[in-house]
């Protein structure tokens, strides 16, 4: 009997778990039904000559500052620029206003999200000192993607610096809990460093020492509490290195801006819209990055999207927020780095689909295979095109890498069968729905 599909993806080059094939793949009520050469009814086909079908790009750090912060973005406005990137799904951060720290405050994000972000979704839930011994309920809350820890770089209760409150919130929970690993103490004493109108100091006072000191405490206090830890944005090569003596408990993230980004050149061309914590650093840092890249040990590419507006990057250093919008550059640059020989299409899917589900344990995504939810990245990688500001989606109107030209480019992004942008033209509604994880489905 001749199959009837709700959607059948024609003629690409598909990306398998076991590699690349020349394969269609029929999708019936948002799941991956079949892969081969297809025939059959369908009510949508999509012809991918020439295009390459990747699994959906899941990017497992973002801020979307809704609520409280949305002069700067939404979760309308983030996902857009996510769909927009080639992103199926995202992990949204819990520093917005009010912080994510609660139940309530869980279900006010959720509720907010449904069909206004156009990508699958998931939120984090902030740890602090004062909700640490119910942080084991709130990270099986369905749509959570687990606890953050916040060792500096932030402010009022989502700040947990000393050992003690760290070891009480690593004692409650099992899942992996994500960390940003500087070290507040040394960068308050370090803190007169800063040079008014010199945003190139920014990474003198949040030295290599600052990073590394909160990494080698929060693995030690991990091991102690026998609990995963997934370590993000790391900019050391040191770091890697120790982070690749301790892979039973930890995972750990870079960002595309700390792969492509050097300081000697970023600060002198970009002022304060290079600035971010932890900061961009040197192009010998940038370098070390790829190296223990090649390694294998980063586990996961986050963009860490964090936009702020012109008018408060235009202030005078040290004056101005740090972070800096990526949710839409994400996959460009790194198909980029991938036309130069810098990594593998292998390497590329591991750090963007396979990589999370891995290590966060997701349902039905991070892989084309049968039964999967029907989320695939479709790029051309010999587009050769320059990003420009009437592309970018986010609201903040501005990135680090506009006027650079990239050679690779997401041409689909279909979420669960949906086609929810093709050749930078949107759906006509959005379609998100909570990502859903291993440790609060069963």
């Amino acid at each position: 009997m001749t199959a009837s599909y709700d959607l059948i993806v024609k003629n690409g080059t598909v990306y398998l778990p076991g590699g690349p094939v020349s394969a269609d793949i029929g999708v019936i009520g948002g799941r991956i039904a079949n892969i081969g050469v297809l025939g059959g009814d369908a009510g949508e086909v999509i012809d991918c000559t020439g295009l390459h079908v990747l699994p959906g790009v899941i990017d497992s750090q973002v801020h979307f500052r809704e609520p409280g912060l949305e002069h700067k973005e939404d979760l309308e406005s983030g996902s857009r620029a996510a769909v927009m990137g080639g992103v199926t799904a995202v992990f949204e951060m819990p520093n917005t206003k009010p912080n994510t720290d609660t139940a309530d405050r869980v279900a006010d994000k959720l509720a907010r999200a449904h069909h206004r972000m156009w990508c699958d979704h998931a939120f984090y839930v902030g740890a602090t000192s004062s909700n640490a011994e119910s942080l084991k309920e709130l990270e099986r809350l369905p749509g959570t993607a687990g606890v953050k820890i916040f060792m500096g770089a932030s402010t009022g209760d989502l700040l947990v610096a000393d050992d003690g409150a760290l070891a009480r919130v690593l004692a409650n929970g099992k899942r992996r809990v994500a960390i940003h690993a500087e070290d507040e103490f040394r960068m308050n004493e370090r803190a007169d460093l800063r040079v008014t109108g010199d945003p190139s100091s920014h990474p003198v006072w949040r030295d290599d020492e600052s990073a590394i000191l909160a990494t080698r405490r929060i693995l030690r206090l991990a091991r102690e509490a026998k609990r995963r830890i997934h370590i993000l944005h790391i900019t050391t090569p040191a770091e890697l290195e120790l982070i690749a003596q301790h892979k039973d408990i930890a995972t750990c993230e870079v960002t595309p801006q700390h792969l492509t980004l050097a300081g000697e050149e970023a600060y002198p061309r970009l002022g304060t819209y290079a600035q971010m914590n932890p900061p961009i650093r040197s192009g010998a840092h940038r370098d070390g990055l790829w190296h223990w890249l090649a390694q294998g040990v980063p586990d996961v590419i986050g963009s860490d999207h964090a936009p702020h507006t012109i008018e408060e990057k235009s202030k005078t250093y040290p004056d101005t927020p740090s972070g800096m919008p990526g949710v839409q550059t994400l996959l460009p640059l790194l198909l980029d780095h991938m036309h130069h020989g810098r990594l593998s299409m292998q390497r590329l899917i591991d750090l963007t689909s396979a990589g999370a589900q891995r290590i966060f344990g997701l349902v039905g995504k991070g892989r084309i295979a049968a039964g999967y939810d029907a989320d695939f990245t479709i790029v051309d990688l010999k587009k050769l095109w320059t990003v420009t500001e009437d592309w970018l989606q986010s609201r903040c109107g501005w990135s680090p890498f506009t006027g650079m030209e990239l050679t690779g480019k997401p041409i689909g992004t279909i979420i669960r069968g949906h086609r929810v942008m093709w050749e930078d033209t949107l759906a006509d509604s959005a379609i998100g729905e909570p990502v859903r994880f291993e440790a609060t489905e069963f």
